[in-house]
């Protein structure tokens, strides 16, 4: 159940008394949105996180019906370095086992925390990025605000490039392992790749689920910050 909705500047804001229907909530303004949007688009681009925060809204949204899911095309936020594609912490494996595989989309693009050269891992992602304009973005928001791994520190909103290698905050770090995603903060890599501010921004939609008392300050700072 909704408690209070608001808008502040352009975004619009809704409480819930739970996941649950929080998650229902976005699952249909999103999928109404890919209807609508398919309606005079061929594809749309649509760059998914990939966290726990997110299980709820994809529960939710796998029971949307009358989506044509296999014109879009899937992209991730992140990737830890050093970790792969099928590895269980990997991000990639997330979006393919959960958005992938569970709406049928037949497209994704994935970020390599393996690749040999890291740069030009970054260039490449850069240029499917550009290749195919992003249209929406399905976030969270972090414990210490980051949206994908743009921590406060490395968070520039006029950063030049789209895909970059970043060292993670202990903050950040910590809520790997209060997810349960790693076992101890000695487990969890210390840089990853991240989407961009700018290129996470030029999307035409974005839908944020924020569940979890961990991040009230966060949405609070988001919102009124």
């Amino acid at each position: 159940m909704i408690l209070k909705s608001m808008k502040k500047d352009e975004l619009k804001v809704f409480v819930h008394d739970g996941r649950e229907s929080m998650g229902k909530q976005v699952a249909a303004d999103f999928a109404d949105y890919v209807r609508k949007a398919l309606e005079t688009k061929k594809t749309l681009n649509v760059i998914f996180a990939a966290a726990p925060s997110q299980n709820d809204f994809l529960k939710s949204l796998e029971k949307e019906k009358g989506v044509d899911w296999k014109r879009v095309n899937a992209f991730h936020m992140d990737e830890y370095i050093g970790i792969g594609i099928d590895d269980e912490q990997s991000f990639a494996r997330f979006v393919k086992e959960n958005v992938v595989k569970r709406l049928g989309i037949e497209n994704f693009f994935a970020i390599n925390g393996k690749a040999e050269d890291i740069e030009k891992e970054c260039a490449r992602y850069t240029e499917l990025l550009r290749k195919y304009k992003v249209d929406a973005v399905c976030l969270g928001i972090g414990e210490n605000g980051h949206i994908a791994f743009n921590d406060p520190w490395v968070a520039d909103f006029w950063d030049d490039r789209d895909v970059k290698k970043v060292k993670l905050d202990e903050v950040c770090r910590n809520q790997q392992v209060n997810d349960k995603c790693f076992s101890d903060l000695d487990s969890v890599p210390k840089y990853a790749m991240t989407l961009t501010i700018p290129a996470l921004m030029r999307a035409e939609a974005m839908f944020c689920t924020v569940p979890a008392a961990t991040k009230a300050n966060a949405v609070r700072n988001t919102v009124f910050g």
